[in-house]
């Protein structure tokens, strides 16, 4: 349940209270940092939410914090998330994706770890733990949970097209297409796994498919021809970030 969702079920809001919620959790994505961080501190100050359910407040704070590059205070605002509600899953999943920013694997690891022992079926959780391992090159571990992801969210095209980029790392071509396969399926405009499927088909020597898909991704995404080089009439790519 959102933030706005626990508050609405309190009651009948007061307009001005509705507009400072708003600016809090960024609802029209306008709202500069500064704003977002006095408005979740009034609501605070003004203890609109009770117990565990403030952790919302601490977290979306954190949030606006971390888009002003005041990590101090964001980290801090995310430890206070996990103290008030220390049995709920979100606040260490939080954390986690704030870690993983900060290059910190190990911490990330542990708030995924722990977000995931509270909820075993928080998929944003599987997936960040997922594209942590991957950072650290353990694509066993990032494979398992992608693929519990999808078992969770069977019509994920996102989650089979990052799935579908761990096996072409792997190796597994072939896995690769068939997973991509299924993301474009899905999702008939997600450039990625065209890219991706290109790539695959590449590796397995068919180049007219892998030119095919190539060019419907670029088409799709231009951004995505960076990773496109031409030298001496031979084409080449590399893979985008994950």
């Amino acid at each position: 349940m959102s933030l706005w969702a626990i508050i609405s079920c309190q009651g009948e809001l007061a307009r001005d209270e509705r507009i400072v919620i708003d600016k809090c959790i960024n609802r029209d994505g306008k709202s500069a940092p500064p704003v977002a961080i006095q408005a979740c501190t009034e609501l605070l100050d003004r203890n609109v939410l009770q117990g565990h359910e403030r952790f919302y407040l601490f977290v979306n704070r954190a949030l606006a914090y971390v888009a002003r590059g005041d990590r101090q205070h964001a980290l801090d605002d995310y430890n206070t998330a996990v103290k008030v509600a220390p049995k709920k899953a979100q606040p260490y999943y939080y954390r986690g994706v704030f870690y993983t920013a900060q290059n910190d694997g190990a911490a990330a690891l542990r708030d995924f770890d722990t977000a995931l022992s509270i909820d075993p079926k928080l998929v944003a959780a599987l997936r960040q733990r997922a594209i942590t391992y991957l950072l650290q090159k353990n694509f066993s571990g990032a494979l398992a949970d992608f693929s519990e992801a999808l078992r969770l969210q069977p019509k994920a095209a996102a989650l089979w097209s990052e799935r579908g980029h761990v096996c072409l790392l792997q190796r597994d071509y072939e896995s690769a297409v068939k997973d991509e396969a299924e993301a474009i399926r899905l999702d008939p405009k997600l450039a990625r796994a065209y890219f991706l499927r290109g790539a695959a088909f590449g590796d397995l020597g068919n180049s007219p498919s892998a030119i095919s898909d190539i060019v419907t991704a670029v088409d799709l995404d231009p951004s995505l021809d960076h990773y496109v080089s031409t030298k001496d009439k031979t084409a080449s790519i590399a893979l985008p970030p994950f």
